[in-house]
């Protein structure tokens, strides 16, 4: 007998998870679904079970923005992920397929449309909604920056992300359980992937590509590159 699909709804909102839930239930008979009301809560299920698909809310408590496909990309690049958001521009569903998303939908779509799209990345194909032209608009200085990210280690991209939520080097060390040596030695090495001088201009960058810079722009220790 075949093993059953394994699919992760990773979505804050009850309601549009449980919608999320329904309109796979209604695709495949041998289907187990999980899910999670917070990003941190998905990582941990990922770390406990392997799962086919991935379906990643992009603003959910403990992501903002793209931090969280590239964390989730970064520790587990054999899992495929598609986004759902209520967010439906151009761009930043193109910056979403860049960094490894296998699909893209938009909150607005039919339960159809969910289907459809679950159906084509289990089949190992990647969905972009209708009339979207994921390759218009992508600038080199874009592409360059996405390619940087994607260097960074599992390790440092979470970093970067708790960077971008404002957080200093001894509540990172917290949290990782690692000293906070390790966690500057993490940011340094963040710093030269992304050819910036400070911890600001990491999460500048980062914000530049969906994650929000505000928290770290108004830390006052901000602007030191390695504390």
């Amino acid at each position: 007998m075949a093993e059953a699909t394994r699919i992760l709804v990773a979505d804050d909102h009850p309601l549009y998870r449980d919608a999320l839930v329904s309109a796979i239930g209604g695709l495949k008979e041998d289907c187990q679904v999980s899910v999670s009301g917070s990003f941190n809560d998905a990582m941990e299920k990922l770390a406990d079970e392997e799962f086919d698909l991935v379906l990643l809310d992009l603003q959910m408590p403990g992501s903002q923005g793209l931090s969280g496909l590239a964390q989730l990309r970064a520790h587990y690049p054999s899992a495929p992920v598609v986004i759902v958001s209520a967010t439906e521009d151009t761009g930043t569903i193109r910056r979403s397929l860049a960094m490894g998303a296998a699909g893209y939908v938009p909150k607005s779509s039919s339960i159809d449309e969910m289907r459809e799209a679950v159906r084509l990345v289990l089949l190992g194909e990647v969905y972009v909604p209708e009339n979207i032209d994921p390759n218009s608009g992508a600038s080199d200085e874009e592409s360059e920056l996405i390619e940087r990210l994607r260097s960074l280690t599992p390790q440092q991209t979470r970093v970067l992300g708790m960077l971008g939520e404002g957080l200093l080097n001894k509540q990172i060390a917290y949290e990782l359980g690692v000293s906070e040596a390790t966690v500057k030695a993490h940011v340094s090495a963040i710093l030269l992937k992304l050819r910036v001088d400070s911890r600001t201009q990491a999460v500048i960058q980062l914000g530049k590509l969906g994650a929000t810079a505000e928290a770290v722009m108004a830390n006052g220790s901000g602007d030191q590159s390695s504390a």
